[in-house]
């Protein structure tokens, strides 16, 4: 059994901000996105950044929990024996069909690319919707929506590929 690399659930809670600072610089998206949102340099100068950072890592690492369950399809079977409470005993019935189980498909999908792909899937039919619902109640054009969609599908998709490529999570 491999040691587990948890930690990079940390690392890739990273990626939205480092991603959120280049994408909402003035080299790209900034201008655009303050105007689509209503916002001021002025208004975004009172905002208090370590509050407003920490807790943006702090949702960034729920993202990334929830996001490794999505792209490491092998945490369906975990699941499935949650309740067995011999499950992570090697010698039981369950840990032993567990392990046979994890060594004959445990690398299936299980690379950079295909977490990416996931990772995309989930920005498009996750964040995207969100984004959407929340703009027509608040009377958002489609370029504030497709502004915030392209960060978080990018942003998604680098988490996914990181998580599915890296993770060592059984």
């Amino acid at each position: 059994m491999q040691q587990h690399n948890y930690w990079l659930l940390f690392v890739t809670a990273l990626i939205p901000l480092f991603i959120g600072f280049i994408w909402y610089s003035k080299s790209l998206f900034a201008n655009a996105w303050m105007k689509e949102a209503g916002l001021t340099e002025e208004h975004l100068g009172k905002r208090k950044m370590a509050m407003v950072l920490g807790l943006t890592y702090l949702f960034s690492l729920f993202l990334s929990f929830i996001l490794m369950n999505v792209v490491i399809h092998q945490f369906a079977l975990y699941s499935i024996f949650a309740n067995d409470p011999t499950m992570r005993d090697p010698n039981s019935v369950t840990g032993k069909l567990i392990a046979d189980f994890m060594t004959k498909y445990g690398q299936n999908f299980r690379t950079f690319k295909h977490g990416a792909f996931h990772g995309i899937i989930f920005g498009l039919m996750g964040a995207m919707p969100i984004i959407a619902i929340n703009a027509l109640f608040e009377r958002r054009t489609f370029k504030y929506v497709a502004i915030h969609t392209g960060y978080w599908i990018l942003t998604l998709a680098l988490m996914g590929g990181v998580l599915c490529g890296f993770i060592v999570a059984y």
